[in-house]
């Protein structure tokens, strides 16, 4: 009996063993088109093209020139200021949802994942038009007695509205989790103790859902450091950020040891982010682990104090305001932001439907002209089709690797399987715009530079986060004993994955398959820099009509992405696990 338990045993550690090497896949190439690429991109930096000798030129003409200190600056203010808005705009969409019952919360969730699913270029295109000097936005201030020359777009304000608007969803669905985790009886408890509703929550509810608030801040500011699309389209030159500068060094110069150069200061300052942020918080909001934020020290300090005036505030509040009025308020509030969400996803239609020769809403006379254009365009309809076969593509792979590795870490108990966690996720931390230079600079090498291969290597590669984090959600759900019990009566082993897991997980497969098609089909970043504007997909091709002259095609496209996304994200919303 002892021998027997004793093989149990080694068959149950060998299981684990075996679980968690499924993941070496996804972190070989993980490492193959991430770490390598970075790293020769950053390397060749300090290496002399001549001499090949250890050399910090670059560096020094780099900080010797005021511009790109500017830049760096206005890369660091321009995100700081992206990450407050979307916090101090985010938690009271976040509380909203995690107050309500779980089949109102995931109707509204539509309205949050939505806009998110809809590609930022599409979303400030949407707002270039509606913020324009004779926009829409503009005659209605000037109808309630603004200054008739309103200029709201290329400028600061504009670019900081434009990103928050695009990063706004990721921060509710960062914050959204660590509220629902929170026991819900515990501020019922303390009100029975004689606290009032808002110091219950002050007290209770703010202090445990901040590891949501500080896990949202740190991804919200480490993509806003990578971040070019708004400040390129929203922004003046004073908005210049890295992003644009990495562009121009690559595109037009052709300058890679620069490009390294500002890849590795941008790489700098988001690690040194992380770093500060595993200080004073921990990691475990981002990992997944759910400890509580780290306390204590000048962070705890003004964490308290932020606590105590805001209970200080809401008690006087609630002392001149009646409790529905109070919450009317926080309602309307709710559905502004809401509103505003969703404005840019439904300005398009309409745009498309014009049979104005100039894009502009409300459009003042309805025709089909732009739809034929589009349609009867085999340049974009190329791009189309480009992209539509590359999201496909790239779905599955992604599906497949982070399939491999998600069911990997459910099975195992291994404390590695936290690294693994960290590993797959770093596609979203490592700056989008620092990936698409790597791939450009290693791609270039081994002929995959303007390929349907490179642009889907690079898109799976930037999927993988959302497509892992689905899988891993829907494998940790599964009760492995219906596995054990299928094989006590008699089940082979790929009997129990066919008739029993796969069942189980089918949902969430589908799920991840069309959140990662969706991620490539919008995807523009890599696909600029790897497709080198001769593999055009749907997005470049968008990018380049904005960039050179904004045409009505560019709404009738727009309007089949939505349309497209739109289907999709309901299908993935209705097959993913509840």
């Amino acid at each position: 009996m002892a021998e027997l338990s004793a093989n149990n045993t080694f068959s149950r550690q060998r299981l684990r063993l075996d679980s968690l090497w499924l993941s070496m896949p996804g972190l070989v190439y993980m490492a193959l088109l991430l770490i390598l690429p970075a790293g020769a991109l950053i390397w060749q930096s300090f290496v002399n093209p001549k001499t090949g000798a250890f050399d910090l030129t670059v560096y020094e003409q780099m900080f010797s020139a005021g511009v790109y200190v500017k830049v760096l600056a206005n890369t660091f203010a321009i995100s700081a200021q992206v990450t407050v808005v979307c916090l101090l705009v985010g938690y009271p969409i976040a509380v909203w949802l995690a107050g309500m019952p779980e089949r109102r919360r995931r109707m509204a969730m539509w309205l949050v994942l939505l806009p998110f699913w809809v590609s930022p270029l599409l979303k400030n295109f949407a707002w270039i038009v509606l913020l324009a000097r004779k926009g829409i936005v503009a005659q209605m201030l000037t109808g309630m007695g603004f200054d008739t020359e309103l200029n709201l777009l290329y400028g600061r304000g504009a670019v900081v509205f434009g990103m928050a608007h695009a990063m706004l969803p990721i921060a509710i669905l960062t914050m959204l989790p660590t509220m629902l985790a929170i026991d819900g009886r515990l501020m019922p408890a303390a009100m029975t103790m004689g606290a009032s509703r808002s110091q219950s929550f002050w007290r209770i509810f703010m202090p445990l859902s901040m590891p949501g608030v500080a896990a949202a801040g740190l991804l919200i500011f480490v993509m806003g450091l990578g971040f070019f699309i708004t400040p390129a389209l929203l922004g003046s030159p004073n908005e210049t950020v890295i992003g644009q500068m990495m562009i121009t060094q690559v595109q037009k110069l052709f300058n890679m040891r620069l490009a390294g150069a500002l890849a590795a200061l941008l790489l700098a300052v988001t690690l040194i982010t992380i770093a500060v942020y595993d200080r004073f918080f921990g990691m475990s909001a981002v990992s997944g682990n759910g400890a509580v934020a780290k306390r204590g020290g000048i962070i705890g300090a003004i964490g308290g104090l932020i606590i105590e005036v805001g209970a200080a505030v809401s008690d006087f509040v609630a002392r001149l305001l009646p409790a529905r009025l109070s919450r009317s308020f926080f309602i309307i509030f709710v559905w502004i932001v809401i509103a505003v969400m969703i404005v840019p996803v439904l300005a398009f239609p309409p745009m498309a439907f014009s049979g104005s020769t100039f894009l502009e809403f409300p459009p003042k006379s309805f025709s089909l002209r732009w739809f034929q254009a589009y349609m009867g365009s085999d340049q974009w309809m190329g791009a189309t089709t480009r992209s539509a076969v590359i999201a496909i593509v790239t779905g599955v792979l992604a599906t497949i690797i982070s399939g491999m590795a998600a069911y990997g870490l459910a099975r195992t108990q291994r404390k590695a399987g936290g690294l693994i966690f960290l590993s797959f996720m770093l596609p979203m931390v490592v700056p989008n715009i620092v990936i698409g230079v790597s791939l450009f600079y290693v791609l270039a090498k081994v002929g995959l530079i303007a390929t349907n291969t490179g642009i889907i290597l690079g898109h799976t590669l930037s999927a993988m986060p959302i497509v892992f984090v689905i899988l891993l959600t829907t494998f940790r759900s599964v009760d492995w004993r219906l596995l054990q019990a299928a094989a006590t009566l008699g089940a082979s082993r790929w009997q129990q994955i066919r008739l029993v897991l796969l069942p189980l997980v089918k949902g969430g497969a589908v799920a991840a398959f069309l959140f990662g098609l969706l991620h490539s089909f919008e995807e523009l970043t890599i696909a600029l820099f790897v497709g080198a504007g001769v593999k055009q997909t749907l997005p470049k091709q968008m990018w380049d009509d904005i960039i050179l002259s904004i045409s009505p095609t560019l709404a009738a496209a727009s309007v089949f992405i939505v349309a497209v996304v739109t289907v999709l994200f309901v299908i993935a919303e209705k097959v993913r696990p509840r």
